[in-house]
This record gives structure tokens, C-alpha cells and sequence, in this order.
């Protein structure tokens, strides 16, 4: 099943680049390749790091930045803005789900909740087509939360 997403991305992303007029590069692809082998959110930094160890395969953080920019235009990944930082994730077959953000902390979980996929989903929106949303709950975690109390 993951090795068909990532022909498909990949697929994807070639009609992408040769209806823009944009080069296919194996850096784009090694980039792909590994965004769609990483589970959840990740950021640039996370990204350098893991082609470098884990795929033995170095780009420059200029050529990460510029490729995921690529990638949004291309619909295979989608970028967060929590708090003061950015990250992404693979937007391609990834289920809906939702964020919940500690402020404190600033640690991002996951979660998915039917109820609230349900009311969303059944939510008319008057001129306009939802392809996909990001719901982000702030708040504190249950970490931060015990350590302000043990303050008071």
C-alpha cells in the first residue's frame, strides 16, 4: 500500500513539473521519497537530518525549502503554521485529522474525533468546495498543565 502512494506521488509529481516547465531533478525525488516515508509533521531541519542519516542522501537546506515550496504548489504536502514555528506534512492520502497545540510547550498531538469529522463534513458552505481542512485547538498539555499547578 505505501510503496502505491509513493508511485502515485511521484507520478503526480513529474505531471507537475513538466506542465510547469520545471526540471526533474533526483533531489526532488529523494525529497518526495522521504516526506512520504515520514509518519506526521516534521520541519526543515527535521528533514536535513533524516535524508542525511537515514537516507544517506545530502541536499542543501536552500534546495529543501525551495522543493517543498514546489511540493504545496503541487498539492503533495501542505505546510502548518504552529505558533512561531512551520511545519509540514504529506497531504497526498493522509486521513483528516486534528491538531491540538500546547502553548506552553509548543508539542503538537494528533488526534481524530467522528463527531467533529461529521459536523464538519455536513457544514454548508455557501460558494465554496472544501477539498481538505486542519483544525488547530490551543491549549496546554497535560505536562504543562501538572507543572503549573505544582507551582501554585
Amino acid at each position: 500500500m505505501e510503496e502505491n502512494i509513493k508511485d502515485t506521488v511521484k507520478q503526480i509529481l513529474t505531471e507537475y513539473l513538466q506542465k510547469n516547465g520545471h526540471r526533474k531533478t533526483p533531489e526532488r525525488y529523494a525529497i518526495l521519497d522521504t516526506i512520504y516515508s515520514i509518519k506526521g509533521h516534521f520541519d526543515v531541519d527535521e528533514l536535513y537530518s533524516y535524508m542525511a542519516e537515514k537516507e544517506k542522501f545530502r541536499v542543501s537546506r536552500a534546495t529543501l525549502y525551495n522543493t517543498i515550496i514546489l511540493l504545496i504548489d503541487a498539492g503533495l504536502v501542505i505546510k502548518h503554521q504552529f505558533g512561531n514555528t512551520s511545519q509540514y506534512e504529506r497531504l497526498y492520502n493522509n486521513e483528516t485529522h486534528h491538531h491540538m497545540i500546547c502553548t506552553c510547550c509548543g508539542k503538537v498531538s494528533e488526534f481524530e474525533d467522528d463527531n467533529l469529522k461529521q459536523a464538519i463534513a455536513q457544514t454548508k458552505l455557501k460558494g465554496f468546495y472544501v477539498s481538505h481542512y486542519s483544525l488547530y485547538i490551543y491549549g496546554l498539555c497535560s505536562k504543562c498543565m501538572a507543572a503549573k499547578r505544582k507551582k501554585k
